[in-house]
């Protein structure tokens, strides 16, 4: 059986250990246009300049000889060849599939922003080319902007605070990690971002980037008419889907590759996982579509049980917290719970005895009993103890 894997991230990586543990026999190529497998959820310790891309590395350095894969380095894919089950590469080769799975990811979205596509000094971040690009650029910058302030954003400002330059975030939202925390959560975080100098600006957009005569950055020109010095630019305001390569025309596609259960696509023997999806870039999601791909490949019925993950977990600035769940009530008829201490915050969110949601801060020991609780919507109205103090004991007998 011929599998080609498209990608080398957490879902194609997964997927190929999947199937080589199921197919001792199997002919396994993995084709990626990046020439390192690594953690993309670790890229701002390269623009700190505190781990190089060995350290992000997440499989063993041997992968590709222990697991007997063929894998087709610093290539992309040209298009799919769909009716003779081809997949042609950049470098004018092709390769023949039995089964097919794609795991390209994503790569970072340009805001229609006037000025933004043009500028020099302008990156995204989503590989180890833009980290490595962002952090020789800081050497040589006083300021820099990072437009848009979710996790890819923060952890561009983490990398950049190792950094001796000036630093100015932009978020259109009226809170920072808008995605994954509530207000108070995210207050926290802000003041911890100030106290390093960092200057933060919400409820705003950029409007224009201000060019020089060699159509370097200069300047952002902000909606509310406010003009902001910068020599770089990095932009975090979302991803689009690795999918030029797809006709969708063939391929079902809605904001990514749309999947079933068992993550195939409409096309027979081409399954997909990760980023490509459009499901979210949350690494744990992508390595068990990878998971629930392979085994499917392989012949072995298996469905994702649920696409429940942690909405996130973050550590910045030494302060630790978790999302699951909801982050806010939908409406009146959730009840809401909150406790703070010192610097611990938890807020718990639930309804008619299931918990449906929480944002811990701070003392995140009980986040285990939380992700439990919240993924297999436990009942815990029959429990008559403070909800924060709920643990295994409770509902295991």
């Amino acid at each position: 059986m011929r599998y080609v894997i498209l990608g080398a991230s957490a879902a194609g990586v997964n997927c190929a250990k999947t199937i080589r543990e199921l197919d001792k026999d199997a002919n396994i190529t993995m084709v990626s246009k990046d020439k390192y497998i690594y953690s993309r959820c670790m890229l701002h310790h390269i623009i700190a300049d505190k781990k190089n891309i060995e350290e992000l590395n997440f499989v063993d350095k041997r992968f590709s000889e222990n697991y007997k894969i063929n894998w087709i380095k610093n290539t992309k894919v040209e298009r799919l060849d769909i009716n003779k089950k081809k997949v042609i590469l950049d470098n004018g080769e092709s390769l023949e599939y039995d089964k097919l799975l794609i795991a390209t990811g994503s790569s970072s979205f340009m805001p229609p922003v006037k000025n933004l596509r043009e500028g020099k000094g302008i990156y995204g971040l989503r590989n180890i080319e833009d980290a490595i690009k962002i952090k020789e650029e800081a050497k040589n910058a006083k300021n820099v902007l990072v437009l848009g302030a979710g996790l890819v954003g923060i952890d561009t400002v983490v990398g950049l605070l190792e950094q001796n330059i000036n630093i100015t975030l932009v978020e259109m939202a009226k809170k920072i990690l808008p995605m994954q925390l509530d207000e108070r959560a995210s207050l926290r975080y802000e003041k911890l971002f100030e106290a390093k100098g960092v200057k933060i600006k919400k409820g705003v957009r950029a409007e224009e980037v201000l060019l020089d005569e060699n159509s370097r950055v200069k300047g952002v020109k902000l909606n509310t008419g406010e003009v902001i010095d910068c020599e770089m630019i990095v932009v975090a305001t979302g991803v689009r889907p690795n999918i030029d390569f797809i006709e969708e025309s063939i391929i079902k596609i809605n904001k990514g590759i749309v999947i079933n259960n068992r993550c195939e696509t409409n096309v027979e023997d081409i399954y997909a996982a990760g980023d490509v999806c459009g499901t979210g870039s949350i690494w744990p999601l992508a390595v068990k579509q990878g998971i629930v791909a392979g085994y499917n490949m392989a012949g072995i019925d298996r469905e994702l049980e649920d696409y429940f993950g942690l909405r996130n977990s973050m550590n910045f600035l030494g302060l630790q917290t978790v999302s699951l769940g909801l982050i806010e009530a939908p409406d009146e008829s959730y009840n809401v719970d909150i406790e703070e201490y010192r610097d611990a915050y938890k807020k718990i969110i639930h309804k008619d005895g299931i918990i449906y949601g929480a944002i811990i801060q701070g003392d995140i020991s009980y986040c285990g009993v939380f992700t439990y609780l919240i993924k297999n919507k436990v009942k815990i109205s029959h429990i008559n103890k403070n909800i924060f103090e709920i643990n295994y004991s409770d509902f295991f007998i």
